[in-house]
């Protein structure tokens, strides 16, 4: 029996086909090159070779894109008319859910079917996207400490998962052991943009932005070179250390280069172009024009029903678009979706729409309603979406509501949680010193 790298048998493959195969998980551990490509390939070498269909089952599925996930769906009708070893079968089973929109479902399937076949990489990095979309923190860091013990260093892969528990140390606020794993996990494979990129979580979630920027420039050469498809993101964690110093002009040649300069359809490269445009203009910037590119740009994912962390970050370009009309289109959906039982529509109900209406009332300049919106909305992690840093645009927004709706208590303790995580954050003592400021001014004027 063939096998990958990792000594999982592959059915209905060739010597030529898994070859192929394995090149494509190479590709998705370091997030470079185009994965799909190849596996077309291997599928036209050998057209019943079950994992080459799964695999790209589950990049599709894990693209949290509308046209993605369908595409997904068919390529799962096909491959269950092959035949399947219970491994395989197992994948099928999780990527099923998946594609129904039930996450957490599909991610503790994944959870037992790595009980069973440890060193299936796929299914490891799957979860573990799985854990990240979801925002659940523990199995982020326990999915891959499970099966670590059973791995060597001298295994194929071995670093990718180091770099995966990097990262669920970092969201577990273990960030000593994390950035110690992320940093052994770029010596063993330089190319790990996943693992980099924990690091730098370690550094935004620490507020070592002068750290970070230099953790960023020193291997600049091994995350942003064109073929790799996590290098939006890097470039956002930097444009946020910059941003976090006050230097808007750093943050805007950022975003005017490398970050939007493509012109990228992905969305999670939305997702950073809408949640940087926004920090901009909370730090009373104005973006311009630069609204109207990334809203037309959503018009393809944000459809209420796929993904409704993309839906919210698509509302921020919508306002800042003045496409009203859109946001309307997002909040109607999500309150008509009663009948839909899935764990995104309940995602969109319970969790987003809070979240739209609170940042629609903030840019229409309605704060009190911003407020109480978001003031309990921003309790989302192990609910869906992201991470700290991501979701962290919440608490900014929420914060800038209190001190610019005169809510001078509110302001003042928000800014002492922020601070009391980041002490030295120049955004965060800006909160404090405004807070105390309008204080001061509603004294004044009673």
């Amino acid at each position: 029996m063939i096998t990958d790298k990792q000594d999982n048998a592959l059915s209905g493959a060739t010597a030529e086909a898994a070859d192929l195969f394995d090149q494509a998980i190479e590709m998705f551990n370091i997030y470079r090159g185009d994965p799909v490509a190849i596996l077309d390939r291997a599928v036209e070498a050998a057209p019943e070779f079950a994992m080459a269909h799964i695999l790209k089952a589950h990049l599709l599925g894990l693209a949290t894109e509308p046209e993605a996930t369908k595409e997904a769906k068919a390529i799962l009708g096909k491959v269950k008319t092959l035949r399947l070893s219970d491994r395989e079968a197992s994948h099928i089973a999780a990527l099923d859910l998946l594609v129904a929109g039930r996450w957490t479902a599909a991610a503790v399937a994944l959870d037992r079917h790595n009980a069973l076949y440890p060193r299936d990489i796929v299914a490891l990095q799957s979860g573990h996207l799985m854990d990240f979309f979801r925002a659940s923190a523990r199995d982020l860091r326990d999915r891959i400490a499970r099966v670590l013990p059973i791995w060597s260093p001298d295994m194929p892969g071995y670093p990718i998962l180091l770099g995966m528990h990097s990262f669920g140390l970092e969201e577990t606020g273990d960030y000593a052991r994390a950035e110690e794993a992320g940093r052994r996990a770029v010596e063993l494979q330089p190319l790990d943009c996943w693992a980099h990129h924990a690091v730098a979580h370690v550094m935004e979630m620490q507020g070592r932005v002068e750290d970070g920027i230099g953790w960023m420039i020193a291997r600049e050469p091994y995350w942003s070179g064109d073929d790799n498809f996590f290098k939006v993101h890097n470039w956002w964690h930097r444009a946020l250390y910059h941003l976090d110093l006050g230097q808007t002009d750093e943050v805007l040649a950022l975003y005017d280069g490398p970050i939007r300069q493509d012109r990228s359809t992905v969305a999670i490269d939305l997702v950073d172009a809408s949640a940087l445009l926004w920090r901009l203009n909370l730090s009373g910037y104005d973006v311009g024009e630069r609204w109207n590119e990334v809203a037309t740009t959503w018009d393809s994912h944000a459809d209420g029903r796929t993904y409704p962390f993309n839906d919210w970050h698509a509302v921020m370009a919508y306002l800042g678009a003045g496409r009203d009309s859109d946001v309307d289109r997002i909040i109607a959906t999500y309150r008509n979706n009663g009948g839909d039982t899935s764990e995104v529509a309940e995602w969109a109900r319970r969790t987003s729409l809070p979240l739209v209406e609170g940042f629609a009332a903030f840019w229409r300049g309605d704060y009190q309603t911003a407020t109480d919106r978001l003031h309990g909305a921003r309790f989302i992690a192990n609910s869906f979406g992201g991470s700290h840093a991501q979701r962290d645009i919440i608490d900014c927004t929420l914060t800038e509501a209190a001190v610019r709706g005169g809510f001078s208590k509110l302001a003042e303790a928000l800014s002492n949680e922020r601070l009391a995580l980041k002490p030295h954050s120049p955004v965060n003592r800006s909160f404090l010193s405004r807070s105390r400021d309008g204080a001061v001014s509603s004294k004044r004027a009673a």
